[in-house]
């Protein structure tokens, strides 16, 4: 089987040697563009794609192991396939082009078996060369959109740790704000609606919601349904956990009915030890477990709506900073009879 035709560079000098390279690189069907000299030649090769380089050694200006070198410690220009091209015939000028890098050698007065010999080998070289090359752009090309998607799962620190060493330690938290947020009467506005359009409206809520999450400097963890999750002071330090999670909260109650389905959401906020991790395998899950989270999400249920609802283990974290209400003592399942208070607004406001 024939090779594909190439696209070939052929530099030297002699006038005579450039006219018969051409006339047999065309006898075998090969495309080719000519060179008179080292430094023509690198121009050219900057320009242009070629599949192949003969070159001959002794030329003017540069010669050829000057221009091979050259090659070589370009990036663009080093897995461009090169014959070196020379009467002489010294194994030594063989062996210092081999060395430097040259894919063959080819001795002039010219054997045309043996040129269309070594000019096959190095376009099939390079046609394998080409092939694991694309092959490796591919591989990683899906490493990054799977670096990506993994990074838009869980958290950067989860992702490096997960990728150093194929696991994430679970870890306890001693002071961290959970924040739940949720649409009041969402599975009502659900009824009767087709799923394209609830689930455009609520895909715009949650990009909101998660733009606020990060400018207040809170980690969205998940939506369970219509309920939005962050918390504050898990992944990241910050000097009060709570007035992060409360100020996002108080913007999230503000901004939900200037949309379109005019929703209104209610805000549940608590404080407290969690164990964070990551679960599953097919498909990872970074979460947070424990006391504090339940607590958050029965704070959120029980409190009223279009506010910021917290718990006393919370308030006590802001009661300097707010305006706020107590409801007294409301009885919350599991846990018995709790303080919750309802933030209207910060002093800082």
């Amino acid at each position: 089987m024939n090779p594909v035709p190439g696209y070939m560079l052929v530099v030297d000098d002699n006038q005579m040697n450039r006219d018969m390279l051409s006339r047999r690189l065309k006898q075998l069907g090969h495309n080719f563009a000519l060179a008179v000299n080292g430094r023509e030649a690198l121009q050219m090769l900057l320009v242009e794609k070629f599949d192949l380089v003969l070159l001959d050694i002794m030329m003017p200006e540069l010669n050829g192991y000057q221009v091979l070198e050259q090659m070589k410690a370009d990036n663009t220009l080093r897995h461009i396939p090169v014959i070196m091209v020379s009467a002489v015939d010294e194994i030594e000028s063989v062996v210092r082009c081999i060395e430097m890098g040259a894919d063959d050698y080819l001795p002039k007065p010219f054997n045309p078996v043996l040129l269309k010999a070594r000019v096959n080998a190095c376009l099939e070289k390079k046609r394998l060369r080409d092939q694991e090359l694309a092959h490796l752009q591919t591989i990683e090309i899906e490493k990054k959109r799977a670096d990506d998607l993994l990074h838009v799962i869980l958290p950067d620190t989860v992702v490096e740790e997960l990728k150093a060493t194929d696991s994430v330690k679970p870890r306890r938290h001693e002071n961290v704000a959970v924040m739940f947020c949720d649409i009041v009467e969402f599975t009502n506005y659900c009824d009767g609606r087709e799923p394209e359009e609830v689930l455009a409206h609520l895909q715009q809520l949650v990009e909101l919601f998660e733009e606020m999450a990060l400018r207040h400097g809170l980690e969205k963890m998940k939506t369970v349904g219509d309920a939005f999750m962050a918390t504050a002071g898990l992944l990241k330090p910050v000097d009060n956990p709570v007035l992060n999670c409360v100020k996002c909260g108080l913007e999230m109650v503000a901004a939900t009915p200037a949309l379109p389905p005019s929703w209104h959401v209610r805000v549940g906020v608590h404080v407290g030890p969690v164990i964070a991790g990551v679960i599953g395998r097919r498909q990872y899950l970074f979460d947070v477990w424990g006391d504090t989270v339940n607590t958050a999400a029965r704070v959120e249920s029980l409190g009223a709506p279009n506010a910021v609802n917290v718990s006393a283990a919370a308030w006590h974290h802001i009661s300097h900073l707010c305006h706020s209400e107590a409801y007294g003592r409301v009885y919350v399942k599991g846990k018995g009879e709790m303080e919750m208070y309802r933030v209207d607004k910060l002093i800082e406001d």
